[in-house]
This record gives C-alpha cells, structure tokens and sequence, in this order.
C-alpha cells in the first residue's frame, strides 16, 4: 500500500512538470506537413553568418575589434619598409576617397599571410590571381583592378648553359619563389613525376632570381615574371629563356562583403583614375609595366583556384 502511494506521488510531480513546459513555438508551422515542420525547425536553429566573421587572428588587436577599419594587405614578398612605402599611400588615398579608415596591415610572413586570408580578415587583399579566384570562390570577394599586362612566367638559365628545355631541370635547383607562388606552381606543374622534380630554392623578388642564375650561379635555373626580366638591362647576354608558362591574368586588387558595392566601385574608380598615377606608381613600377592598372572582372580568374589544388589550407 505505501508502495502504490509512493509511485503515484511520482508520476503526479512527473505530470505537473510536463505540464508547466512552455508550448514549442508553432508560429508559422501548424498548417505544415510533418516534413514541412521538420524542415521549418532545421532553419530556426542553423545560421549561416552573411560575411566571413574576425576569427581569433594575429591582427593588432585594435584592428581586428574595430569594425569600422578596413585591412588592406599583399603577400610578404618585401621587406616590411619597402611594403609601408608602396601600399600605405593607397590605404590613405583609398580612405578619402570611401570616408572609411582603411589600413595597411605587413603579414610578418606567408604563413600568417595565408592563414589571416583564409579566415577572411583581410577586406582589401593585393596579389595573385590564384589566390584573386580562390577568394571570391571562398570569402565572397570581387576582383576590382588588376595589372594591365598580363602574367607570364619565364624559366631562364645561363646562356652558356647547355641546358634547352624543362624536363633537364629535374633534381637541379631551380631559384624562384616556393609555393603557393603561382609561378612556380606552373613550372612545378610539367613535372608529372613525383621522384623527378627540381628543388626550389626560396629566392624572394625578380631580381634575385636573376642574380642568383646569372652572376652568383647558385641555381641552374630561375622562375621569375616576364615583365619583371624586360626590365633587367641587358639580360639576354647573360640568360636565356628555355620555358614560358601560359598567360592569365595579373595580380589584382580583390574586396570582401564588409565592403559595399558602392565602395567597391569607388574604389576601383579611384585606382585606375589619373588622379591615382602618383599613388600607384611604386607598385606599377615593381610588378607591372607601362600600361598602369586597369579595371578587371571577377569572371576572368574563375578556376585559376586550381593552381592551389594541393596546397595546405585551400581545398573547402
């Protein structure tokens, strides 16, 4: 008897609680069918953020709490004196002329590069086209200016030399930019053997490359743009081109969706303007040639991602 009372005290209290549990909420889904409402409560529980999100990031934190600031930034292929004195007079020029702060932001090296990108803390991002197309396929961005010219990689060796085509570079070093350098991903791209490749050697700018073939002889060959050997005086007494890759686009200015369409076409506006020619003029000077900057359409780097295939941190 004491046991019949002690069980239906139980399921009394069990009752009770049930009952005081609010009603879920129906609002919109009580003339749906069963599927329908179970499709209806997946939606209210899944977000799906609009723009990439500030993850955890080597940004100076006053950066990377303000949202009103902008980071502008390019892959660490200088020093970071020679960075500030080619891209900060843009991030200022491109502040007055959207009203918006914006800043120029060194990557310390291509690791943080590449990470800080691929997490989307970059709104304003100068660089190649692989990295231009990967980009808009991943982080929502849109490709605004690009280099006029286009973009050609030339693989030299010393004019002496009796090596005259690609395939005899295999086990030789090879003095270049090491991956994800769009160049030496297309050179490294014909050797279809894994045990056959050449070694690269990291040899950072244009100019390097050349010295290091050339005058140093510290690599039989050297990867280094087109544009960038046209203008070494003199260079065809000393190297000699034995490999072209195929022409795409050059590298670009790309911009994130924290920056709106109105911004993004002023901004596009405002660097290929004449007004822009003092601003640009470093960084034409460096990679590009005379013909200066010109507008460019997200469309002509579609699939050039594919260039990063097998590199860290881009297969989503």
């Amino acid at each position: 008897m004491k046991l019949k009372s002690t069980l239906a005290v139980f399921l009394g209290l069990i009752v009770v609680s049930v009952a005081r549990v609010p009603a879920a909420d129906t609002s919109g889904t009580q003339n749906l069918a069963p599927m329908q409402i179970s499709a209806a409560a997946i939606k209210k529980v899944s977000f799906a953020p609009s723009t990439p999100a500030f993850a955890k990031s080597n940004l100076p934190a006053s950066i990377a709490e303000d949202r009103q600031t902008l980071v502008f930034t390019a892959p660490p292929l200088e020093t970071e004196a020679e960075a500030v004195r080619t891209y900060q007079p843009i991030a200022q020029y491109l502040s007055r002329i959207i009203g918006k702060t914006i800043v120029f932001q060194y990557p310390k090296d291509w690791l943080t590069y590449q990470k800080e990108m691929q997490r989307g803390n970059y709104d304003l991002v100068f660089d190649g086209p692989h990295f231009n197309s990967w980009r808009h396929a991943n982080l929502q961005h849109s490709t605004l200016v690009k280099l006029a010219d286009d973009y050609t990689f030339a693989v030299v060796v010393r004019k002496n030399d009796r090596i005259t085509e690609l395939k005899q570079l295999a086990g030789q070093k090879i003095c270049g930019m090491t991956p994800p350098d769009i160049g030496t991903l297309a050179v490294l791209g014909q050797f279809d053997n894994p045990a056959r490749q050449p070694l690269i050697i990291n040899t950072p700018g244009a100019t390097k490359v050349y010295e290091s073939v050339a005058v140093e002889k510290q690599c039989a060959a050297g990867i280094l743009p087109v544009a960038s050997l046209r203008k070494i005086p003199d260079s065809e007494n000393l190297v000699r081109v034995i490999h072209k890759t195929r022409s795409m686009p050059n590298q670009a200015f790309s911009a994130g969706p924290r920056i709106s369409r109105e911004d993004q076409a002023l901004i596009a506006a405002a660097l290929v303007s004449p007004g822009a020619s003092r601003v640009v003029r470093r960084l034409v000077a460096e990679y590009g040639d005379d013909r200066g900057l010109a507008y460019a359409s997200t469309e002509e780097y579609a699939g050039l991602d594919a260039y990063l295939k097998d590199t860290w941190g881009y297969s989503h």
